[in-house]
């Protein structure tokens, strides 16, 4: 019985060895064929914000050192695209290619075209300063959401204390000409993600760990605000199935019902955020404190 029992534990251990990363973390009908999670650098300081470029290229935030990076999608090389970049955190590039951040050295919204040119978008909300805009997305309509949570920065220079009366979601119309809250009822919204249609939006609430969607009215306001996980999310992406990936302990897959139906584990302390890159999209960008990953799926991003 015993050598028989070894044998069973033996041949039980070379099954999970030759099993994909995939299989053994239950999201093989969502990745690429042997698809293994490959660290692509960790000479960073805490990555954040990835944003896909129309050609496919990834640009990200190495927050603390206060610079852009792009990650090209056809040679798969890392280079620093921006320095002196506002301390920007979350990002996305708009209908133009101006690539939008939350820059949060002064707490203001930024737009950076091709030429590394700075246009500040927002600097205020009601003549005062904005916690510190930390994500945003923006709808195929050219609206745009901002999550305004408070954390306090060694590098301000301001007053660290909140001027704005609580930790709010914003919208800034395609015109530019309105910037109103949209939901004032958050405890600390940061994720935050639309579908490609423009008609739900996902927030999460990271301050009461719950992820919620809303339906988007014409005008970019929101309605029928409904619980959609119980979890909250640093960043967070979809595919083209609808799945709403979730960030913090890993990335974790959920549909578009609000059932988890995959994870993946990140060998690091926190996963900030993730995006879908590559001229496919089908590369899975990943930022986990100073280091970036990528997962080639089968599934594809959604812009």
């Amino acid at each position: 019985m015993l050598k028989k029992s070894l044998f069973l534990l033996a041949f039980a251990s070379f099954l999970t060895a030759g099993q994909s990363f995939a299989q053994k973390n239950n999201i093989s009908k969502l990745t690429a064929k042997n698809a293994e999670l490959v660290k692509l650098s960790d000479e960073y300081s805490f990555t954040e914000g990835p944003a896909v470029h129309r050609n496919g290229d990834v640009y990200f935030t190495d927050q603390p050192n206060n610079r852009i990076i792009r990650w090209s999608a056809t040679r798969n090389e890392l280079s620093v695209y921006m320095e002196d970049a506002g301390r920007s955190n979350g990002m996305y590039f708009d209908r133009d290619s101006n690539l939008i951040t939350c820059a949060d050295e002064n707490n203001q919204l930024w737009s950076i075209n091709d030429k590394k040119e700075v246009k500040v978008l927002i600097e205020n909300h009601r003549g005062n300063l904005l916690n510190g805009p930390n994500d945003l997305w923006i709808s195929p309509y050219g609206g745009m959401y901002i999550t305004d949570p408070l954390y306090k920065r060694e590098y301000w220079e301001r007053d660290p204390e909140m001027q704005q009366d609580g930790e709010h979601l914003y919208f800034l119309s395609p015109d530019k000409m309105q910037f109103i809250r949209v939901d004032e009822s958050l405890v600390k919204p940061n994720g935050v993600v639309g579908t490609p249609d423009g008609k739900k939006l996902y927030v999460a609430d990271i301050g009461d760990n719950k992820t919620y969607v809303y339906e988007i009215t014409e005008d970019g306001y929101l309605t029928n605000r409904k619980l959609f996980a119980e979890m909250g999310s640093d960043g967070m992406t979809i595919d083209n199935r609808g799945n709403v990936y979730l960030t913090g302990k890993g990335v974790t897959v959920f549909n578009s019902r609000g059932n988890q139906i995959g994870h993946i584990p990140i060998e690091e302390n926190w996963t900030a955020n993730v995006v879908f890159g590559g001229t496919d999209r089908k590369t899975l960008f990943i930022t986990a404190m100073g280091s970036v990953y990528t997962l080639q799926m089968k599934v594809r991003g959604v812009w």
